[in-house]
């Protein structure tokens, strides 16, 4: 953690943090709020699987604070951190979570297919599918003379599929203003990644397309914030790709209702939460205080809450309209 960071970033990117967790945890409440006393991933007002981000928050908060939103993200199905931190409007994204006609697809994507183009945000269930599109994205950004960046997400999974390697290849040789984001929360679903990847850190992967890598340890996110800003300012001047791993932590299940027994971590893994080490850590400081994190949470709540509420209150899609708003 940096003491010569500007201090207004800090704050930003603790409330950029605060206002993610919040968010997790009130849809984490509404998913299982009619989900009992026996769980039916099918049942409730939010059926279906649910992927939240709890613990990752210092990846889209570090990097999303170095971008507009005239620049386009691809997230993965995990992708509430990423879209809330790159501006996407909150209400619409959650009343799509709800299946709501005033959703981002009018109620069609759900969470996992969240598309906002007001902010050039997309995401996706299929396993490293944003990666060839963010490279599409930034040759396009390219080829109009534009400043504008590309960021891909995937997992430390998804990086042993060939639409990663292929995406990495291309966007080297063609010099493509993208950053390549993988978050490595040490589990691909059930299987660690020393049973998945031949390779200790896959930011060492980079050199193999003639890029930058890094890789941030610690889910530390002024560390993330440092590496993002430097590959961002890479990728407008022209520089070319780069690639950042940033091991992070998963708080909770791949999906709610996971039990995680393979898990021998559990028992240590909340006292890794990066919230409130980030916040004892400005404290110490003197960056915030007690006041200033009162009201973070109060304004953070506020926001969520509103947003919950309009979801509950859009209507549902009649049934009649089943074939409008999709490809036929």
């Amino acid at each position: 953690m940096s003491a010569s960071m500007e201090a207004q970033v800090r704050r930003d990117l603790f409330d950029q943090m605060v206002l993610i967790r919040t968010y997790e945890e009130a849809v984490l409440r509404e998913y299982h709020a009619d989900k009992k006393p026996a769980f039916d991933i099918g049942a409730g007002l939010i059926p279906g699987e649910m992927h939240l981000s709890a613990g990752q928050e210092p990846v889209a908060a570090g990097v999303c604070a170095h971008l507009t939103t005239d620049d386009a993200v691809t997230a993965t199905h995990r992708p509430h951190h990423f879209a809330i931190a790159h501006g996407v409007d909150l209400q619409a994204m959650t009343a799509e979570i709800f299946g709501r006609v005033d959703g981002l697809g009018k109620g069609r994507g759900g969470h996992m297919h969240l598309f906002d183009p007001a902010t050039h945000f997309s995401c996706s269930g299929i396993i490293a599918e944003g990666y060839p599109p963010a490279a599409g994205q930034a040759l396009a950004f390219k080829r109009r003379g534009t400043d504008r960046v590309a960021v891909a997400v995937t997992g430390e999974g998804a990086a042993n599929q060939g639409a990663f390697h292929e995406t990495l290849n291309l966007a080297a040789l063609w010099k493509l203003p993208v950053v390549f984001i993988v978050e490595d929360n040490d589990w691909g679903i059930s299987v660690p990644r020393s049973a998945s990847t031949s390779v200790a850190d896959n930011a060492a992967r980079a050199a193999s397309y003639g890029m930058p890598g890094v890789r941030v340890e610690d889910n530390a996110v002024e560390a993330v914030y440092a590496a993002a800003g430097e590959a961002v300012e890479r990728a407008r001047n022209g520089g070319g790709p780069s690639l950042i791993e940033v091991h992070t932590l998963r708080l909770w299940g791949h999906f709610e209702g996971d039990a995680q027994g393979y898990r021998a971590d559990l028992e240590g893994v909340p006292g890794k939460d990066p919230i409130p080490t980030y916040e004892a850590v400005l404290l110490e400081q003197g960056v915030i205080d007690d006041a200033a994190v009162a009201a973070s949470r109060k304004n953070a709540s506020e926001v969520v809450e509103a947003a919950i509420a309009f979801a509950k209150a859009s209507a549902e899609p009649d049934p009649a309209t089943v074939l409008d708003h999709v490809f036929a």
